[in-house]
């Protein structure tokens, strides 16, 4: 049988999957929370959102608001890292209940002794709860209402916002009903806000045709620093395998002196917690490490589960993989891509607990090392229920550690990662080339429920990944391609430096990179500079100095009439820094248009005075008018404005 509780609480937002998964937030991030609260008849209902840190004995409470239609608000800050839990509560509140029924009478021109009387029940409670001048309130008004000779100063205070205010402060919960309670996961502020920058170290030494070493990559991270980066990605720096090592170009066959996939874990020289020989030592990569963090860049590593034929994973640990009839293994494919030099592991594994210890500790050794951002390859072929477990195993020790899904893979399945615990995800961005499939692309990341738990990584390129948009493409594109990541996603990256010295050979019908530096050795002018190198790193800065560009989700589209030109408005939580940023789709012509400012969204009425600054150029111009004319060219396709009233 129910009890008699009355207040009924619906539809409470945010929460994913009916709260079995914890929606996402960083450390300062406003949580706000909707719910459905209706009693029956006419009573006076209230409600509050409850919320606390897991370390935490009692709970916080922040009132809620009607806005109508039964539909309350209210909003929490997250202060600190880790798990909060937070939950609606809501009940009649017989007190304002009570007011709001003798102001009724009172303006009928009733008399109202007994209700007056009735509220004395009311505020006596109070007397144990309040303040020294709330008491003595309190006090004034049980007098009052006691006596009838100061009738008249009995109902004025009975109306008063004043006693309504002692109400609202000191509820009596009776009866009060709840929701059940969900979960948010605050992180740091790297979570949300990234700039990676990804080469391969072995492609860093001066000398043409010589293995790179991690000494050489701390020779370039003054330049990645200079350039505004503050993520360091490498690939895979573990050894190769031997056995069916790809040649140049993805050959089958490799030649003598091919240093194969860096994907193909695992030699004679170790595994998964072993370092390339040729890169250096464990402490060679510690002391990279710590000459990025003093240059506040944090270097990522690659966590790939899988296998060369020759890891010592397959000759002592034979059962983590399927064995076929004529004792081989099935190697790794992606159709149409086959990788003959990885076996798959097999998650159905009788010894599958022993893998995935092993899975753990060999994340905790890096970890251990200084690293705290991995970007997780191909984690979509591995079991989601793994990645939950593994991550909350992480995250519980090491807080600070982030994780970046690399899944170019079907809407839901990129969905359940980011569910399961993955910070941060590879999107679809790189594919997406019109203003139709930008804005229907964006509203769909930032206005659904995935703002709540897919925090979005935008990739112009990547080493798997040669856009048709980008083979042949000129400067502008480029231009475009990175402001567009670097505008509308807080977290943004690009293989280099491939993609500022737009080197794009492709293999032809494909978007695969022509002699792919997956499978060779490259040589680069890692100081070359262009107009290119320039704007990145002017972006970047102004990514670093505008919070609106540190989240994604504040962002609304501007009309502007023209289909080659794209606007849209950004801001941070409390609208301290508002940018509105017009990027041209073309990289060829000149293109011109009238764009309609949000004046709604900005707080202003028309024909008030709206300055813009051009943060790249550092111009500025005085609008007065909603709609206003810009023109953007191919040398610069776009304006990043600063809005200022």
């Amino acid at each position: 049988m129910q009890n008699q509780r009355r207040v009924v609480i619906d539809a409470v937002k945010p929460q994913i999957n009916s709260g079995e998964f914890f929606i996402k937030r960083i450390v300062n991030e406003i949580v706000n929370v909707d719910a459905h609260v209706l009693v029956d008849g006419h009573d006076v209902i209230a409600a509050s959102v409850l919320f606390k840190h897991e370390k935490a004995k009692k709970w916080n409470e922040a009132r809620m608001f009607d806005v109508g239609n039964d539909e309350w608000k209210a909003s929490f800050i997250v202060e600190k890292q880790g798990f909060y839990t937070y939950k609606v509560q809501g009940w009649v509140d017989y007190a304002l209940n009570w007011q709001h029924g003798i102001e009724r009478k009172i303006d009928d021109n009733q008399h109202v002794k007994s209700e007056l009387l009735e509220g004395v029940t009311y505020l006596e409670p109070l007397l144990k709860k309040g303040t020294k001048e709330e008491k003595d309130y309190l006090n004034y008004c049980i007098d009052c209402f006691n006596d009838e000779s100061k009738y008249d100063e009995a109902i004025k205070e009975a109306m008063s916002f004043e006693l309504h205010k002692v109400f609202v402060k000191y509820p009596k919960k009776h009866l009060s009903n709840e929701s059940k309670e969900l979960q948010v996961y605050v992180d740091r502020k790297k979570a949300r806000f990234s700039t990676w920058y990804e080469f391969f170290p072995r492609s860093t030494s001066e000398t043409n045709g010589q293995h790179g070493t991690f000494k050489d990559c701390e020779r370039l991270l003054p330049r990645v620093a200079q350039m505004g980066f503050d993520t360091l990605y490498f690939p895979p720096v573990h050894p190769i395998g031997e056995v069916n090592r790809k040649g140049k170009n993805n050959t089958t066959e490799a030649k003598e002196g091919d240093v194969g996939s860096a994907w193909g874990i695992g030699s004679q020289h170790g595994g998964h917690k072993d370092l390339h020989p040729e890169l250096g030592s464990v402490e060679d990569f510690k002391q990279l490490i710590k000459k990025a963090k003093e240059l506040n860049i944090e270097v990522a590593m690659d966590y790939a589960l899988q296998a060369a034929p020759d890891h010592p994973w397959v000759e002592s640990h034979p059962d983590w993989f399927k064995w076929r009839p004529d004792g081989t293994v099935q190697y790794a494919e992606n159709p149409p891509k086959k990788y003959q030099d990885i076996l798959p592991i097999y998650w159905e594994s009788k010894d599958y607990k022993s893998l995935w210890k092993e899975c753990l500790e060999t994340m905790l050794y890096w970890v251990d090392c200084g690293i705290n951002v991995f970007r997780v390859d191909n984690p979509h072929t591995k079991p989601y229920y793994f990645w939950n477990w593994l991550i909350a195993e992480v995250k519980q020790k090491h807080p600070d550690v982030l994780f970046l899904a690399e899944a170019f893979t079907r809407p839901k399945v990129m969905e359940q990662l980011a569910k399961q615990g993955y910070t941060q995800s590879y999107t679809y961005f790189t594919w997406r080339n019109t203003k139709e499939e930008f804005i229907e692309y964006i509203t769909e990341l930032t206005q659904k429920d995935q703002r709540e738990f897919m925090q979005p990584n935008f990739w112009p390129n990547t080493p798997d990944i040669n856009p048709y948009h980008l083979q042949g493409a000129n400067e502008s594109k480029y231009l475009q391609r990175y402001a567009l990541a670097a505008t509308m996603s807080s977290s943004i990256g690009i293989y280099g430096p491939v993609f500022e010295q737009m080197i794009d050979d492709a293999i032809p019908g494909k978007e695969e990179y022509y002699m792919s530096e997956k499978f060779q050795l490259c040589h680069y002018d890692w100081f070359k500079e262009s107009k290119l190198t320039l704007l990145i790193s002017k972006i970047n800065a102004i990514r670093h100095e505008n919070e609106a560009l540190q989240q994604t989700n504040n962002i609304k589209f501007c009309e502007i009439q023209n289909e080659n030109l794209i606007a849209f408005y950004k801001w941070n939580d409390d609208k301290t820094n508002e940018l509105l940023i017009i990027i041209s789709l073309d990289q060829y012509y000149a293109q011109q248009a009238n764009m309609r400012l949000p004046l709604s969204d900005l707080g202003i009425d028309a024909g008030h005075r709206v300055q813009v600054e051009d943060l790249v150029t550092a111009s500025s111009y005085n609008w007065h008018d909603e709609w206003n004319f810009v023109e953007l060219h191919p040398t610069l396709p776009f304006h990043i404005f600063k809005i200022n009233k």
